[in-house]
């Protein structure tokens, strides 16, 4: 069977462990985090190896939640993203505090990943289609050989993505006939309101969204050698950024959008009805919580999850 990994971005999910990081509050019965799930499906479908992007001030804490347990099931390896590792010749800002965005978060797996590879967020549940449809591509369907990056992404409906305690920010889709991407445009504030759904532009523009619309939940099946992509546009990015500009990302769905115009990687979109949810608020998280309970009911997962 082809090695496929699951790299997983968790560097964003702060400096202290406890309640108050959403990605670490339980979630499941016997304490499962949302991550735990998203393993449990990944390697369900068939994935073997495990990377998880963190900080490295996190390191011990993060592999006594949650490390250590996976490292019985599978092959697990860390990468670290860190505001400070940066191409030769440049330098962090004064004031910058935040690393430079899932773009840079992705690229610090280079050297560690060498086979294709699902990228994730770690406070996401994406569901066990999404999963299955993807590692299928990769092992049945993707060409590592092609001069053009065959990739892959879950589309997931736009209603099946909002939350009901506030708006969210999605990668909004428009897809091919044949089904592959387009192009795809981060979509902010998007809510349901009383007379439809509503959503704004970056510049918080009024634009039009359809709930039925696929939209990217930054769930990426990547060949290898989009590693050296990474590589060779971080520097372009970072001579990009405006003096004085210290919220600029170096974004995957920017980076990924710009290769499909320019005609250098296709994107096969694989549509998923699984209904994702996360803990976007506070106030999510009890809907998460009754969300997975359903799950155990209806006989998607086991109570206890790694049996």
């Amino acid at each position: 069977m082809k090695d496929t990994a699951l790299v997983i971005m968790a560097a964003g999910i702060g400096s202290r462990f406890g309640g108050g990081i959403k990605q670490l509050a339980p979630v499941g019965p016997n304490g499962e985090i949302i991550m735990d799930y998203s393993i449990h499906d990944a390697l369900e479908a068939g994935f073997n190896k495990i990377v998880f992007i963190i900080r490295k001030d996190l390191e011990k804490d993060f592999k006594e939640i949650i490390g250590n347990r996976i490292e019985k099931l599978a092959k697990v390896e860390y990468a670290y993203q860190e505001l400070g590792a940066l191409p030769e010749g440049f330098s962090v800002p004064e004031g910058r505090k935040k690393p430079w965005g899932t773009g840079q978060a992705v690229l610090t797996v280079k050297g560690i990943v060498k086979e294709p590879f699902l990228v994730i967020n770690a406070d996401d549940y994406y569901g066990k289609e999404a999963f299955r449809r993807i590692h299928d591509y990769m092992v049945e369907t993707m060409d590592e050989e092609r001069p053009v990056y065959d990739m892959c992404m879950a589309g997931f409906v736009l209603s099946n993505t909002l939350s009901d305690n506030g708006s969210v920010t999605r990668g909004v889709c428009q897809v091919t006939e044949d089904g592959c991407l387009k192009e795809v445009t981060e979509t902010y504030n998007i809510r349901m309101e009383a007379d439809g759904l509503k959503a704004e532009d970056e510049n918080g523009n009024l634009v039009s969204v359809d709930a039925g619309q696929p939209v990217s939940m930054n769930m990426w099946g990547l060949p290898p050698a989009f590693l050296d992509e990474l590589e060779k546009g971080f520097p372009e990015f970072l001579k990009g950024v405006p003096d004085g500009n210290l919220k600029a990302e170096y974004l995957l769905p920017k980076i990924i959008d710009q290769l499909v115009k320019e005609g250098r990687a296709t994107v096969r979109v694989l549509d998923t009805q699984d209904k994702w949810f996360g803990v976007t608020y506070q106030e999510d998280k009890e809907a998460v919580v009754a969300a997975i309970r359903k799950l155990i009911a209806d006989g998607v997962y086991q109570e206890k999850l790694f049996s």
